[in-house]
Order: C-alpha cells, then structure tokens, then sequence
C-alpha cells in the first residue's frame, strides 16, 4: 500500500511543524542522558551475562532433564537480551555517547550469524534511511518477500507464506546471507571482489559461531555433551523465532504503509519523520515484553529516534502518540497477537497477484 509522505491536509508547514516538535522531544533526551542511562545499560548487561554463565553452566550437567530445561530457558533469554536489548541497540551507536569502548558500536560483536559491520550497513543506513520505500529499502520483505502492492508479483511469491514460516528458526542464517547483498553483482553495484570479502567474512563468523555453540561448550560438557548441544541449538532457534516475530511484527502489520521512490524525492527533515511515522508498528505490553523486544516493541519510536537510548522509547512514546493524533496521523499500535496475526494476514495476501 502506497501513501503520500504529506500529511492529510498536504500543508508542508504542517509536516515541517511535525518535524520540529520531533526535533525538539530528541533534543530533550538527548541533553538529558546520564547517570540513570548508564545504570540501566549496565545492568541488563550484567543481567544477560548472568544468564548466560548461568544456562552454560547447568547444561554443562544437563543429562538431568531438570538442568536441560533450566539451562535452555537461561541460555534463551541471555541470546534474546544479547541480540535485541544489547546488540542491536548498541550497533545503532545508541550507547556511544557514554565514550565505553566496551558498549560502543565501533567495537561491539554481536552473538549472531551476520557480521555487525556487515548488518550496520543494510540496515542502520539503508533500511532506517530509505525505510518502506519500494526499490530501496532492502529490508522491505528481505528481496525475498512481497508485502506490497507497489512490489512486481512472480510466481514464486505464492510460496511466500512458507518459506516465512521456515525463515523464523534459522533466520540470523537468512540474514547472514541477506547482508552479502549478492544480487548487487549482477547488477553492477557491487563488484565480485567486495561479495568475495564480505563472504570470507562470513565464513569467519560462521565458523567462529558453530564452533562455540556445537562444538566447544558440549566438549566441556563431558558426558552431557549431546543434550548440551541441543540446548545451544534449541536456544539459538528460539532467539531466531523470536526476533523474526517482533522484526515481522513492527514492519510488516496491514496499516503500515509504504512508499515509492518518486514519494522521497526531494524529502525534507519534517516528511521523512512522517514516513518513519506510517511505515512502522508498536507492540503493546508490559515491561518485560519491552526488555525481551529490545524495545523493539516502541517501533514507531525506534524510527523516529533510532540512535537514542532504547530505555527512553517508552518515555517518549506517549508523546509522540500525542503529537500524531493532534496532527491526525494513523499510531499504528496493538498486542502481540493482533500484530503477529495481521503481519502474516499481509504476508498471505500478498502471495497473490
């Protein structure tokens, strides 16, 4: 679905007048950042850390059924916070105001198949640059997927409801391979040596990945090492199903919109807040569901705001549901269930010409 990046009255002062208020909120938590910041990234630090030594440990002795179970569900959620709270949160420099060379996005290696550099590249500047336009954000159904009716159909998107479903429990292996941007070669905007770098570093953190989770922890774990590998494979497909259910959910729900490249020529600071605005989707719930998301469940405000601290979205999130509905703009908001059920709504319909 297309939508003009004007608002409803198609007043440009009125987008600019948008752009200014956004401005303003970012201004504010940006001056504001500190010691309370500092503490909240460190201690989900030290809490996924814990997590993390804690699953290892009791999988270490997990022909116990009781160890098995403790040790997957630790070692999940430890993956789930690396990925989502830790890992894309600070890839997205939103911690390098603090000047940690610990946390900092220069230097920070996620646990995850793709390579940060590879990854910081198609999606913190194509896809929050060019967010939900047809042609040139990437991210819009992953070169794989048609969720729009702007999109050309083929034949092969009749299968899409499929290979979505497969995609969930090995999905940082799909993105692994979509960051090569291998169809940029046949078209001339990549050359063959730069996919041959980027696949050798691939390899490289593949190699490195399988290593420590299929290899090294179930050597240590001795006489355990069978159901030691399983809690590290089961863990790791469950992170992967999780982050492709809150990606899915805040990009691809039936009222986000989207966009064509002729709607962002000439796009001003004021219209590409407002296409931030239409082409995301928030996930209600507690503070937990928040945590696990990476605040990704504040979608909306992730776009607007994607290099500020993540524990501010929810600060700063009934603001700019104020501000939208003063300027009669759609909030796209919902629980988890009505999101997940209207993503793959979307996914279906567009399988079909």
């Amino acid at each position: 679905m297309s939508a003009p990046t004007a608002l409803p009255n198609n007043e440009v002062d009125q987008t600019e007048a948008l752009g200014r208020e956004l401005d303003r909120i970012r201004s504010e938590v940006v001056a504001s950042r500190g010691a309370t910041d500092t503490r909240y990234i460190h201690t989900v630090l030290a809490l996924q850390r814990s997590l993390e030594t804690g699953g290892r440990l009791a999988l270490t002795v997990s022909l116990l059924p009781p160890a098995w179970l403790a040790g997957t569900a630790m070692l999940t959620v430890a993956k789930t916070l690396e990925n989502m709270e830790l890992g894309h949160n600070i890839l997205h420099g939103q911690w390098d105001w603090m000047g940690d060379p610990a946390i900092h996005s220069t230097t920070w290696e996620w646990d995850f198949a793709t390579p940060a550099d590879a990854w910081k590249r198609t999606h913190n500047h194509l896809h929050h640059t060019y967010t939900n336009v047809v042609g040139r954000d990437r991210d819009l159904g992953y070169t794989i997927l048609r969720v729009s009716t702007d999109q050309p159909w083929h034949p092969v998107y009749v299968f899409q409801p499929l290979y979505t479903a497969l995609l969930a429990p090995v999905f940082e292996w799909g993105i692994a391979l979509y960051d090569l941007e291998a169809e940029a070669v046949p078209a001339g905007r990549k050359s063959v040596r730069a996919l041959l770098g980027d696949l050798a570093g691939l390899a490289r953190k593949a190699v490195g990945q399988c290593a420590k989770d299929y290899v090294l922890f179930p050597l240590l774990a001795g006489p355990s090492a069978l159901p030691c590998l399983l809690g590290n494979l089961t863990a790791n497909a469950l992170r992967n199903v999780w982050a492709h259910t809150v990606i899915f959910c805040g990009h691809f729900p039936g009222d986000v919109r989207t966009f064509t490249e002729d709607e962002i020529e000439g796009e001003t600071r004021g219209e590409w807040y407002l296409r931030q605005i239409q082409g995301s989707a928030n996930i209600e719930g507690g503070r937990l569901l928040h945590l696990l998301t990476g605040n990704l469940s504040h979608q909306i405000e992730h776009h607007v705001f994607p290099d500020l601290p993540s524990n501010r979205y929810a600060e700063v999130a009934p603001r700019v549901r104020e501000i939208c509905a003063r300027y009669g703009l759609p909030y796209v908001t919902g629980p988890l269930r009505r999101q997940y059920a209207s993503m793959w709504g979307r996914v279906l319909r567009h399988a079909l010409p």
